[in-house]
């Protein structure tokens, strides 16, 4: 009789190598340019991604059934110092990763039909469901990752696949556009899951999340307590990175622009399961975080700050895909506002339910403006504005201003931010010319001619307004 640890161990792998084998298919199949129909690239996406859900299915069975809290799989082991250091990919089911896999496999399959027919004939048909197979084998990296060099391999393929699908209408400037600054906000949050990793790694030697959660089964896990700064690093770098990819405050305006991509990546990706990745890692790190007032208190300011400057966003938008943006936002404010109070299961049932419920309005928002517009016609106008009996009159103008620029948090992000860090790489490049003109005999200038195509092009991102004016979305 097979061992049913064993068991767990071949399905935990099969539920990664899946949507893997389905990855190297479609790019070697586009490498090679041999380009199957659209009728048999659909069937291999829901083929593979079906034999991934029920391992997943399987093994959630096989744990309820024999009462196993949770099982970690170490896939493969990259590099080993002795005792003392080592970088391990290895990944965990428990009740939160399996419970967050099985949503990604849900609304995954629920887009993956929808998308056979929405883009069919669509030039882009084939470029689109290989960026979808990259996309669920990191959503499913990151929810099951156990060390953070498991998360941090499917963060990467997240952010990578969504800024990609962003940019998918190329014959449109706008969408390029909104990409790159998606892409540089992904960045910064990628440095600081990174930084993460790096102190990690300083502190115990190894990535695994055991080291700051403990061996119990999620949510009965209680954080390490803290021993010192590195430990507060590490939480603090984690919150980072997490805001920055669910899009909370001060990273909010990046949400709005990814609404350039086609209709159905926006539903799964930035309405459902992308934006609700930060949320999971505040999930996973939370009996960590809540060791810590000052973490939680940070958790709570931006959670509570994210809700509010949201709500008023959405109030005034003037089209529906923000609007739904910027409402899907307002909900992942309160779900970390609930993290931070320390609850566990109310904020995972809120994730679940918000990523449902958004990924049937982004879906029907076309047909919802045409109901819309009945009802008006219907009623022979508009209702009053959102933003109406909230405040004082007096403070309604500025508050609508504020509301409708967005709280002008990208410009904020532009000037303290990227501004400074490209004026320092061109003095390091100013630098490194001047040095080698002196190795070169030749006399340095004090001053030289500084390429500024990457602060133009960002500068560019950021005075542009994204439209919306696509008939295919």
């Amino acid at each position: 009789m097979i061992d049913p640890v064993e068991l767990l161990a071949y399905l935990a792998t099969a539920i990664i190598a899946a949507p893997l084998l389905l990855v190297l298919i479609l790019g070697s199949l586009a490498i090679i340019g041999t380009i199957p129909s659209e009728r048999c690239t659909t069937r291999l996406v829901q083929g593979l991604i079906g034999i991934s859900f029920l391992a997943t299915v399987a093994a959630t069975g096989i744990m309820i059934l024999y009462g196993i809290p949770r099982k970690s799989v170490i896939l493969s082991d990259w590099i080993i110092l002795g005792h003392d250091y080592h970088f391990v990919l290895k990944i965990l089911l428990d009740p939160l990763s399996i419970v967050f896999a099985l949503l990604t496999f849900v609304l995954c399959t629920t887009i993956g039909s929808f998308v056979s027919r929405y883009m069919h004939k669509e030039p882009g048909f084939y470029r689109f469901f290989v960026l979808f197979a990259i996309f669920v084998l990191g959503m499913l990296a990151a929810s099951l990752a156990d060390t953070i060099e498991t998360l941090f391999f499917g963060w990467e393929l997240v952010g990578l696949s969504s800024a990609l699908l962003i940019a998918f209408f190329q014959e449109r400037p706008a969408p390029a556009r909104s990409a790159l600054w998606v892409w540089v906000i992904y960045r910064f949050a990628d440095a600081a899951l990174l930084l993460a990793a790096v102190t990690l790694h300083h502190m115990t030697g190894e990535g695994d999340f055991d080291r700051l959660l403990g061996t119990a089964s999620w949510p009965s896990s209680s954080g390490i307590p803290h021993t010192g700064s590195a430990s507060f690093l590490v939480g603090l770098l984690l919150i980072v990175a997490a805001a920055g990819k669910s899009g909370l405050v001060p990273f909010s305006g990046w949400l709005p622009r990814a609404m350039e991509g086609p209709t159905p990546s926006s539903a799964v990706f930035y309405g459902a399961l992308s934006v609700h990745l930060g949320v999971f890692l505040l999930l996973r790190m939370g009996p960590f975080l809540s060791e810590s007032w000052g973490l939680t208190i940070i958790v709570l300011v931006i959670g509570i700050s994210t809700a509010f400057f949201a709500s008023l966003a959405s109030s005034v938008q003037t089209d529906i895909k923000s609007v739904l943006a910027f409402a899907s936002l307002a909900q992942v404010g309160l779900i970390v506002t609930e993290i931070g109070c320390g609850l566990r299961w109310l904020p995972l049932f809120h994730l679940v339910g918000h990523a449902c419920l958004r990924t049937l309005q982004f879906l029907r928002a076309p047909s919802m403006l045409q109901d819309h517009q009945k009802i008006e016609n219907a009623i022979g106008g508009t209702g009053p504005g959102s933003l109406s009996g909230w405040f004082p009159a007096r403070y309604a103008p500025w508050i609508y201003r504020l509301a409708f620029d967005r709280g002008s948090l990208d410009d904020m992000l532009w000037k303290g931010i990227c501004r400074p860090v490209i004026s320092l790489l061109e003095w390091f490049n100013r630098l490194d010319e001047q040095w080698m003109r002196f190795l070169g005999g030749e006399d340095a200038p004090d001053d030289l001619p500084i390429t500024r195509i990457t602060a133009d092009t960002l500068n560019a991102a950021i005075s542009s307004a994204p439209s919306f004016d696509d008939t295919r979305q």
